[in-house]
């Protein structure tokens, strides 16, 4: 798989994604749903804790990026779905180091919503992948 970034300004660069990618040579494309802080059992987790919650959420979007053979590295689209922007902001820095670490920099959409699908829950996160 070959990625180009795709960035006709440079200031998302320094937030950790690209405007655009443009990828060519892949075989496999992986839609995730949306990954928020549910344990294994299909339950919410840390309540209240945005930082807790954005991590958990990145553990099972790997999970299932693992599953299907890929990594974070792979991630061609991310969407961030957050009951709180400025909360999700503070913490931001969770988010950016684990794409950073895995070396990808996928054009990424926030947006803040009313709630999500369980009221506990506080952020989202839906992927798209290619290998």
């Amino acid at each position: 798989m070959e990625r180009t970034a795709v960035n006709p300004w440079t200031w998302s660069e320094a937030l950790g994604y690209n405007q655009g990618e443009v990828v060519s040579g892949h075989t496999r494309t992986l839609y995730c749903a949306g990954q928020a802080a549910m344990g294994d059992d299909g339950t919410p987790r840390h309540a209240g804790d945005m930082a807790a919650q954005l991590a958990l959420s990145l553990d099972n979007l790997e999970a299932v990026l693992g599953e299907a053979g890929m990594s974070l590295a792979n991630l061609v689209r991310l969407n961030v779905y957050t009951t709180d922007v400025d909360r999700l902001f503070e913490h931001y820095g969770v988010l950016a180091a684990r794409l950073g670490a895995a070396g990808a920099a996928p054009p990424t959409t926030m947006l803040g919503v009313a709630r999500l699908a369980i009221p506990d829950l506080m952020v989202e996160l839906e992927g798209t992948a290619v290998a």
